[in-house]
């Protein structure tokens, strides 16, 4: 039992199988895999927290019956701590020794096309945690080489993941997929081939189950809501008061002028969101000057008086108020800044950002971001790290900023931003291209046989760089045909920096992508 715990066993198990694999070639390498969309530890529930729902999770998990239905969809409002439960689940699994794949969607990561990798992601995850998962997988590329690389989601489906659900002979237990947030995978289209192949999961073995995560959108529900073979549960029914009751007093057990008292009306007043009571602990606790947590708690309490807004937008306002206020010039660059957050295509460290703005057409837009994003670290993550990308740590904070009816004097709309952006991308590819960038001693070798290689990119390729050679033409083609944008494209495609934009896209393993700006950016030329 206790080299069972200490999972010796297993270990070396699968060590042992991995080193025969190599040996006999069974390298999974090339299979398309979705980077950053695995398990992130840091999102877990708070110990003692969510105990009912995630018991009726493992229960499910762990049912004997043949008929149980094979998928869990945890669905809820934005701001109810589904992403929680889902990493928790999934973090349990793992660490019990058991076959899973955690595989979460982000609204700002719509750009890398997370669905189309998300099943060649899942399949190359449980393929690592067994080994006969892993010959399947490996045979059926041998048979058809395009599965490597294949978007095509019903090929995933039908020649890679369902195929491992007839191996024998590997490890028992159940196998567990995880799938977060699938609202925020994009526009109804992205997520049309993955409904349906959800809706043939009835086909998978008893030993498979697939947890889901999302909000209720109506194509979600039509697929799902009236189907036996998913366990639907409604998070928007289940009473979360004691589990928020102890997050807070966790949060603030710090704070000297916060007693039982107020913790019981920042519980209230949190009417079952998790998000909600995230928002207001780290307003609460955050060093601010000329304020104290008491006068922070009481401007939390004061009633809104707009109609109609909603938990979350309350608190969106009142953190908003203090940490940027109602003054035009404040209030201009924040939105600048956060149009600029919201309509980048990849996350950009702070620096990044603050270079690719000093290319903004207007004046007024050369400020130093640390203005504003020192003042959001409750709202960003990254905001107060110059290595770290900024991201907006809840979608429901894109949903206020880009409706006017909701976040009033924050609004963030869309004018003009793209404009910008193509016009940053193309000014930094012009300074920041140039001959051999990452000095490699010989061009005779391939880039997988040089040995300092990444090294060398993360030193001489900037995020902006970098993020301008990817997306420079897919801003382009969102603007209209203008006639200084022209010059600029010019600048870069007329001469040899073409050359060079090929190398840093070489460099980063993109070229590939080089075939579509090119295509794109020919159609825009054309209007003219």
């Amino acid at each position: 039992m206790q080299e069972f715990r200490d999972r010796a066993v297993r270990d070396t198990y699968t060590n042992v199988h991995r080193v025969l694999d190599m040996l006999e070639g069974l390298s999974l390498d090339g299979i398309l895999y979705a980077d950053g969309a695995g398990l992130d530890t840091t999102k877990t529930c708070l110990d003692g927290t969510r105990i009912q729902t995630l018991k009726e999770i493992v229960d499910w998990i762990n049912d004997p019956d043949v008929n149980v239905p094979r998928i869990f969809w945890l669905h809820g409002q934005a701001g109810r701590g589904k992403s929680a439960i889902a990493h928790t689940v999934a973090l349990q699994y793992k660490n019990a020794g058991g076959i899973c794949s955690c595989f979460c969607f982000a609204r700002d990561r719509q750009s890398e096309r997370r669905e189309q990798k998300m099943l060649s992601t899942i399949v190359r995850d449980l393929a690592n945690g067994d080994p006969a998962f892993r010959r399947a997988v490996v045979r059926a590329i041998q048979e058809d080489n395009s599965l490597k690389a294949t978007h095509d989601v019903m090929q995933q489906w039908e020649k890679l993941l369902k195929p491992l659900s007839k191996v024998s002979g590997g490890r028992v237990g159940n196998v567990v997929v995880v799938i977060d947030a699938l609202d925020e995978s994009g526009s109804d289209a992205s997520r049309k081939h993955i409904l349906k192949v959800l809706t043939e999961a009835a086909s998978l073995p008893s030993n498979f189950r697939i947890l889901l995560t999302s909000r209720p959108l109506a194509d979600i529900m039509r697929a799902l809501r009236d189907t036996q073979l998913v366990k639907v549960v409604s998070l928007d029914k289940v009473s979360a008061e004691r589990d928020i009751h102890m997050y807070v007093s966790e949060q603030l057990k710090d704070q000297p002028d916060i007693s039982a008292a107020e913790i019981n009306q920042i519980v209230c007043k949190a009417d079952g969101l998790f998000e909600w009571a995230r928002l207001a602990c780290e307003w609460m606790g955050s060093d601010a000057a000329g304020e104290t947590v008491k006068e922070r708690f009481d401007d939390l309490m004061v009633p809104m008086s707009r109609e109609g807004a909603t938990l979350l937008d309350e608190m969106y306002v009142t953190f908003l108020k203090s940490a940027v206020g109602n003054r035009d010039k404040p209030l201009a660059r924040f939105r600048s800044l956060m149009r600029q957050i919201l309509y980048t295509l990849e996350p950009l460290p702070k620096d990044a950002l603050h270079a690719m703005r000093m290319h903004f057409q207007q004046e007024d837009d050369h400020f130093n971001v640390t203005l504003i994003l020192d003042h959001m670290g409750p709202l960003l993550s990254g905001a107060t790290d110059h290595k770290i990308p900024i991201q907006l740590l809840h979608s429901s904070f894109h949903d206020f900023l880009t409706d006017q009816s909701r976040s009033g004097d924050y609004f963030v709309g869309d004018s003009g931003i793209q404009r910008e952006l193509a016009l940053a991308s193309l000014c930094v590819l012009y300074e920041g291209l140039c001959f051999n960038i990452c000095g490699l001693e010989s061009s005779f070798l391939l880039n997988s046989e040089v040995p300092d290689l990444a090294e060398r990119i993360k030193a001489k390729i900037p995020s902006q760089l970098s993020y301008s050679c990817l997306f420079w033409a897919k801003h382009l083609q969102a603007t209209k045909f203008d006639p200084e944008l022209a010059g600029h494209v010019k600048d870069i495609l007329g001469n040899k920096r073409i050359l060079f934009w090929f190398e840093v896209l070489s460099l980063l393993g993109i070229l590939g992508n080089a075939v579509s700006a090119l295509s794109s950016t020919e159609i825009w030329s054309q209007v003219r």
